[in-house]
């Protein structure tokens, strides 16, 4: 087992007190009306995570669930009005100054809604939001991105096509672009 893979799942096991998957029975939810901004974003989102894994692990702050083969973390408290959606990348003891940089440089422009972060000695690709203005459609967007980031470490460092401008990120990925460029003029 990696690094990694143990500082994930002592991360999840501190933030899950009370799992359980679909195929168990669960009371039913308290009505709409008795809950919070944040209380009934949170359950509109663990009811979207169950829908998009059937076998996610549905915990009393949040979920850990697959996307395309990636395991990600949910984490919200609903006290504090956040979420959080994570997935380890790598060792942060791996990256080189050079990759550091490329990281905040990309957090700066490429990464937008999604961000690189390093803790508890990892590089995590996050997402994080208030948790009561949320929709659906900006948590499915945070997901998409959170993986993205994953997919790209190491190479565009992006979380989708676009790149918010005034950054270093579009000149970085077209030297990818002109260095594929130039290899291929030599054929």
């Amino acid at each position: 087992m990696t690094r990694i893979t143990v500082a994930f799942s002592a991360l999840f096991l501190l933030t899950a007190p009370a799992t359980t998957t679909l195929a168990q029975e669960r009371s039913p939810a308290p009505e709409a009306e008795q809950l919070s901004s944040a209380e009934a974003a949170a359950a509109r989102l663990l009811a979207f995570v169950s829908a998009i894994d059937e076998e996610a692990q549905i915990t009393g702050n949040g979920a850990l669930f697959t996307v395309e083969g990636l395991q990600l973390q949910l984490v919200f408290d609903t006290n504090a009005d956040r979420m959080r959606v994570m997935l380890p990348i790598t060792a942060a003891s791996d990256l080189d100054a050079a990759q550091l940089e490329r990281l905040m440089q990309a957090n700066f422009d490429s990464a937008l809604d999604a961000r690189y972060a390093i803790a508890q000695g990892a590089v995590w690709a996050v997402f994080l939001h208030p948790l009561s203005s949320l929709t659906t459609e900006d948590f499915a967007s945070g997901i998409g991105q959170s993986v993205n980031l994953v997919r790209t470490f190491g190479t565009t460092f992006h979380s989708w096509a676009g790149v918010f401008g005034g950054g270093d990120s579009a000149e970085e990925n077209r030297k990818l672009v002109d260095d594929l460029i130039a290899k291929g003029r030599a054929i």
